[in-house]
């Protein structure tokens, strides 16, 4: 028996990276999972297929969840297609790095409503559904940059700042529904994005956490996993796993 059997949950930017290591390991446990994806169909194909590889259940979720339609629409179909959501994991995330000095308007904007609206519109379409069940809950991606700051990422920090700000106002208003909501800050994480950094700055970023190694998908889904299936008595947290880079 999983530890989510019986579950349902929707995972937002889940074809790649943190969000996809999220999704195939609520999968492994048993929940019927929601790949949510934008633009990409074949990575999210990919992952569906790896589910259905080990006997796990499945479905496309396409939608831009920095747009409020869309992202409201998308929790509404999953919930109808298989009748209940349990689990929301807001993981869709971007950057537009630059100095505060070359940021421009559109950059702003880009990254808070993706990282950070998105957030708000997905809990908020989730939100009477699991009342009804008097039941969920939702995990919030943050970042070690929402509560440090780093330099060039004025707005991703603002917009990860913000999710753990949101995060516990959102757990105080529906822990008397039985909802936890919860937010997980990985540290530097070996995705994609990580690993097109040029290696001698990939090596001084190392020099920085205590631990000396960057953390893999799969240890940000172990953390996730917990907070969904065995912290029923945690909710407006921040769970940092960064190897020890900010304590």
């Amino acid at each position: 028996m999983g530890k989510l059997d019986g579950k349902v949950a929707v995972v937002t930017g889940a074809s790649r990276g943190i969000g996809r290591a999220i999704v195939v390991l609520l999968a492994k446990e048993g929940a019927q999972v929601a790949i949510n994806y934008n633009n990409d169909i074949a990575g999210a194909q990919e992952v569906a297929d790896e589910i259905a590889a080990f006997g796990g259940t499945a479905m496309l979720a396409q939608a831009d969840v920095s747009d409020s339609d869309q992202a409201r629409a998308m929790i509404k179909k999953v919930a109808e297609t298989w009748g209940r959501l349990d689990v929301l994991v807001n993981n869709a995330g971007i950057t537009r790095d630059k100095s505060m000095r070359k940021l421009t308007d559109d950059d702003w904007m880009t990254v808070l409503t993706t990282n950070l609206n998105s957030v708000y519109w997905c809990t908020s379409a989730a939100m009477p559904i699991m009342i009804e069940q008097k039941y969920g809950r939702v995990i919030n991606l943050s970042s070690y940059v929402g509560q440090a700051g780093n330099f060039g990422q004025a707005n991703y920090a603002a917009s990860k700042g913000g999710i753990i700000a949101f995060t516990k106002t959102a757990a105080i208003e529906l822990a008397k529904y039985n909802i936890t909501v919860n937010a997980l800050a990985p540290g530097f994480t070996l995705t994609d994005m990580l690993s097109k950094v040029a290696e001698s700055v990939q090596d001084q970023i190392k020099s920085k956490i205590p631990m000396g190694r960057f953390g893999m998908p799969e240890e940000m889904a172990k953390a996730v996993l917990f907070l969904a299936a065995d912290a029923d008595y945690i909710t407006g947290q921040q769970i940092n796993v960064n190897g020890g880079v900010f304590m």
